[in-house]
C-alpha cells in the first residue's frame, strides 16, 4: 500500500478549466501546517494558501488510451513551500493539505495512490452572464467552498488589500508549482513533478468567497487576505512518477 501511495507511474490529464485563488496568512499562522523539512514560501512576511478549482478531463496512466480516462471536478487546498535537495537546489512546490472531488471513484483512487487526502463533495454550479458560482458541500451538509468569479473582466484589478504590488509579482504565487510534497512518517517526502504546456494565467475577478478550511484550526481567528486570482483553460498536464527524497539528501 505504501508503494501505491507514492504515485508509482506517470499520469496524464487535461485541465479543461482552472480557477485558482491565493490567500495570504502570516507565516507564523501557517507554520503548524508545514512539516519539518519544508519551508514556507513567503512574500513580505506572508505565506500563501491556494484554493484551486480544476475541471479535469481524461485522467489516466501514461500510455493508456484516452477513452479510459476519468473526468471529474477537483478542489485542491495547498500551501506554497520550498524544499532543499541534496545538491543544494531549492525545489519550489506545494504542500497539499487536502483535496475534494465530486466523484466517489476519485476519492478511492486518489487516496490509494497519493497522500492528497481526498474527500467527496457535492458540486453545484450556477452561471449568470459572465459570473459563475461554485458551491461544494460535504455529505453532512457543511459547505466547504462558496466562490463566485467573473470571467468577463479582462483587466481585473488586484484584490483589495493584496500584499502584491502588481500582477507580475502576484503571478509567482499563481500555481501550479513544479513539485508537490507529501510527507512520509520518517522525515522523507514523496516528491511528484508536474509538467504542463501553454500555461498563461490571466487575472479573474472574485465577486464573493467563502472557504470552510479557514474556519478550522490553526487558521480560524486569522483574517485571510485574498491576494490574487487567476484562470487558465485547456492545459495538457503530465505528472512524473513519484520519488522519495529526504530534505537535504538525494532522491531514493
Amino acid at each position: 500500500m505504501d508503494f501505491l501511495k507514492r504515485h508509482p507511474f506517470p499520469v496524464l490529464a487535461r485541465f479543461e478549466r482552472v480557477v485558482a485563488l491565493s490567500f495570504a496568512f502570516p507565516e507564523t499562522t501557517l507554520a503548524p501546517l508545514v512539516p519539518a523539512g519544508l519551508e514556507i514560501d513567503t512574500h513580505d512576511g506572508y505565506g500563501f494558501v491556494t484554493v484551486a478549482l480544476v475541471w479535469t478531463k481524461g485522467l489516466r496512466p501514461a500510455g493508456f488510451p484516452g477513452i479510459l480516462g476519468r473526468d471529474f471536478f477537483l478542489a485542491g487546498y495547498r500551501i506554497f513551500t520550498r524544499m532543499r535537495d541534496g545538491s543544494g537546489r531549492k525545489l519550489r512546490g506545494l504542500r497539499i493539505l487536502h483535496s475534494e472531488t465530486d466523484k466517489r471513484g476519485m476519492v478511492v483512487l486518489g487516496n490509494l495512490m497519493t497522500g492528497y487526502n481526498y474527500r467527496r463533495v457535492t458540486l453545484e454550479t450556477t452561471t449568470s452572464g459572465s459570473g459563475t458560482r461554485i458551491i461544494t458541500t460535504l455529505p453532512d451538509g457543511r459547505t466547504t467552498l462558496d466562490i463566485t468569479y467573473d470571467t468577463g473582466t479582462r483587466d481585473a484589478a488586484l484584490p483589495h488589500g493584496s500584499p502584491f504590488a502588481d500582477w507580475r509579482t502576484a503571478r509567482r504565487f499563481a500555481g501550479p508549482m513544479p513539485f508537490t510534497f507529501s510527507p512520509e512518517n520518517d522525515g522523507r517526502f514523496v516528491v511528484i513533478e508536474g509538467r504542463r504546456a501553454d500555461w498563461t494565467p490571466r487575472p479573474v475577478a472574485i465577486r464573493d468567497w467563502h472557504v470552510g478550511l479557514f474556519e478550522e484550526p490553526p487558521l480560524a481567528g486569522t483574517a485571510p487576505i485574498l491576494a490574487n486570482a487567476f484562470t487558465v483553460e485547456n492545459i495538457p498536464y503530465r505528472w512524473k512518477r513519484g520519488r522519495i527524497v529526504r530534505p537535504g539528501g538525494a532522491y531514493e
